[in-house]
């Protein structure tokens, strides 16, 4: 079966599709974005947790229109979890039926080794799509080596064989998204095959103009200087930094309480919100004043 022509889409079409997504980000997000759908090559978006890698597929599949299929990876994750598994129950269930009308093994088999008792988990499921769908891989570094080496088998034919099956090959290749926090380091191999981008927590401004995007009722000096604080907190040594969620939520937090100036009683009453370590609240704690004054 042959696989159809990518999408096309010119770089004012995404630029604009971003805008109308209200996702803000940087070019360089932005140029690995129109690449990925015009090159037909997977996206290994690299960077701290919480700032918006996996955002990008969920655009990418609101920008085409289409499905978006998440794989999500752990320590364990083997091929039967991210590839099929045969519906062992419905097949037993099928087993006894046939035996009580006295059916032969080659009848049963026939029966219980087809689509039907087949149960696709996200990467069959986004192979096997009528239409062409986002494929999320998410946090790939929390998988071990040995499945990165089957996944990138995968990823390189867009097809896999199913014993009793034979070959299913992709009919509209998916367009590919691979997260990572760089919990361990990916191997070469797989980062020939993809195209590249770093994602990092946005500046001040960008992330300021997020919130006022995204938080109805937030005062636009207010946006500004939660935006400033978040990022000043970014920078202490902490166990884990706040992200651009928990950001949206601690603005979302301040407009419910109606606090229309941040001041550090304000602060220390919601930084759970953000810090959600009580080492990192400790840390934090002895620089809120110096970062509520730095947000003026």
């Amino acid at each position: 079966m042959s696989v159809s022509r990518p999408v096309k889409l010119t770089r004012e079409e995404v630029h604009a599709g971003l805008v109308r997504l209200r996702y803000l980000t940087t070019p360089r997000v932005e140029m690995a974005i129109f690449l990925a759908v015009n090159l037909e090559k997977p996206l290994l978006a690299e960077g701290p947790a919480g700032a918006g890698k996996t955002e990008i597929a969920k655009v990418l599949a609101a920008l085409l229109g289409t499905e978006l299929v998440r794989l999500q990876c752990y320590e364990g994750l083997d091929e039967a979890r991210a590839l099929y598994e045969w519906n062992y129950q419905k097949q037993l269930l099928r087993i006894q039926s046939d035996q009580a009308e006295q059916r032969g093994w080659a009848q049963v088999s026939e029966h219980i080794f087809s689509r039907e008792y087949l149960l696709e988990r996200p990467l069959l499921r986004a192979i096997s799509a009528q239409e062409r769908v986002v494929l999320l891989i998410d946090e790939i570094d929390k998988a071990d080596e040995e499945f990165e080496a089957f996944l990138l088998e995968v990823l390189s034919d867009f097809q896999v064989s199913i014993p009793e099956l034979g070959t299913i090959t992709a009919r509209e290749r998916p367009i590919v998204v691979l997260t990572s926090n760089r919990a361990r380091e990916l191997s070469e191999a797989l980062r020939r095959r993809c195209l590249h981008v770093y994602v990092d927590f946005p500046g001040p401004s960008i992330e300021a103009e997020i919130v006022r995007q995204k938080v109805e009722g937030l005062d636009e000096a207010l946006a500004g200087h939660v935006a400033r604080l978040v990022s000043g907190l970014r920078k202490l040594e902490l166990r884990k930094a706040p992200s651009i969620a928990e950001t949206l939520d601690w603005a979302r937090a301040l407009v419910a309480l109606g606090v229309k100036e941040i001041d550090a009683a304000a602060v220390r009453s919601t930084v759970s919100l953000l810090l959600k370590h009580e080492d990192d609240v400790r840390r934090a704690e002895g620089k809120l004043g110096s970062l509520v004054a730095s947000t003026r």
